[in-house]
């Protein structure tokens, strides 16, 4: 028996430790995008200003290149032999470490949305604390996973920016694990549902950068250190064509969980309206870049504002009020 009047140690709670580890590890995470964003500032920086971090030996002239061998075999590789080297392909000190600790970043966050996923029991996406953090995480998932097929890492900034400002505005939210609302409480779709919203608009993040440099960077290709035209063209196609469908999915299993939490597929609410016109956008983007007058910077005009209406719909609950400004998402 313990001494009258001794406390006794509260017992651990593992879902109170879950929660609070998942907490631990977006602040890590949190510091792991602000120093991938330095570092691809960094990178960009060291390109533009034509600083590589090897120096190219001078190539020992190949067999052709000696009169011995002639035709039109020998004209296109005597052209590619004195190629220069893209300088927007060249390494920088600083090239490796933003992928490696933008990843490790990227680990972290998803580490605390399944830990926090598991103590709520659905998708950790039943407020704006835990909607943000997953927006910010997938926009780091999609640059990374672009980033291996295509040579971006110098606009590696921008996604990587947006999903740090995205971060930091999470920070800045309640964090408490509150019950959800009975509209809210179908696990099932809203794991879905949401899910299927953050990945969508963390793939148009990049969508959004590639634009971006598309604009600065013209069809007659301004900046060497940034990736071509055609380059930033492909990774915004891409990024689009996985990320519309999706988008389109979300719409409609929004559209059926409505019917059933509201009783009616569509009401016209603010966050249902920018959803749909972010849709059109994005559906005109697809059609103008097939078509030679709104091809390339018309194009990539609707790329830039496609993303400010994804911003519009993240946040639009915030500023107007509707159906889905109780559940903060």
């Amino acid at each position: 028996l313990e001494p009258t009047g001794t406390p006794r140690a509260a017992p651990s709670v593992p879902g109170h430790d879950m929660a609070q580890a998942s907490e631990l590890l977006f602040v890590l995470g949190v510091i792991a995008t602000a120093l991938g964003f330095a570092a691809h500032v960094g990178h960009a920086v060291l390109l533009a200003n034509g600083r590589r971090a090897i120096v190219l030996a001078p190539a020992s002239r190949p067999a052709f290149a000696t009169g011995g061998v002639t035709g039109s075999f020998v004209t296109s590789q005597a052209a590619a032999a004195s190629a220069p080297v893209e300088l927007a392909a060249s390494p920088t000190p600083l090239s490796r470490a933003a992928t490696i600790i933008t990843l490790v970043a990227f680990g972290l966050l998803v580490a605390s949305l399944a830990l926090r996923g598991i103590v709520v029991g659905r998708g950790p996406y039943g407020n704006l604390y835990e909607f943000s953090v997953a927006f910010g995480t997938s926009i780091l998932g999609g640059y990374l996973w672009l980033a291996t097929r295509y040579p971006i890492r110098q606009i590696g900034f921008i996604p990587v920016g947006v999903a740090l400002a995205i971060l930091l505005y999470a920070s800045s939210l309640p964090s408490q694990i509150d019950p959800l609302v009975p509209a809210l409480q179908h696990p099932a779709l809203l794991t879905i549902h949401v899910g299927m919203a953050v990945i969508s608009y963390g793939i148009f993040a990049t969508s959004f950068a590639a634009g971006v440099g598309y604009l600065a960077q013209g069809t007659h290709d301004r900046f060497g250190w940034l990736p071509s035209h055609k380059t930033l063209d492909a990774v915004a196609y891409r990024s689009v064509i996985i990320g519309f469908p999706i988008f389109a999915t979300m719409i409609v299993l929004g559209s059926w969980w409505a019917s059933i939490a509201w009783s009616r597929y569509w009401g016209w609410d603010p966050k249902e309206t920018s959803a749909l016109v972010t849709w059109l956008i994005y559906a005109v983007y697809l059609h103008a870049r097939n078509q030679r007058r709104w091809a390339g910077r018309p194009a990539a005009l609707l790329l830039v504002i496609g993303f400010l209406m994804v911003l519009v719909t993240y946040s639009g609950s915030l500023w107007f009020s509707g159906l889905h400004a109780y559940s903060g998402l």
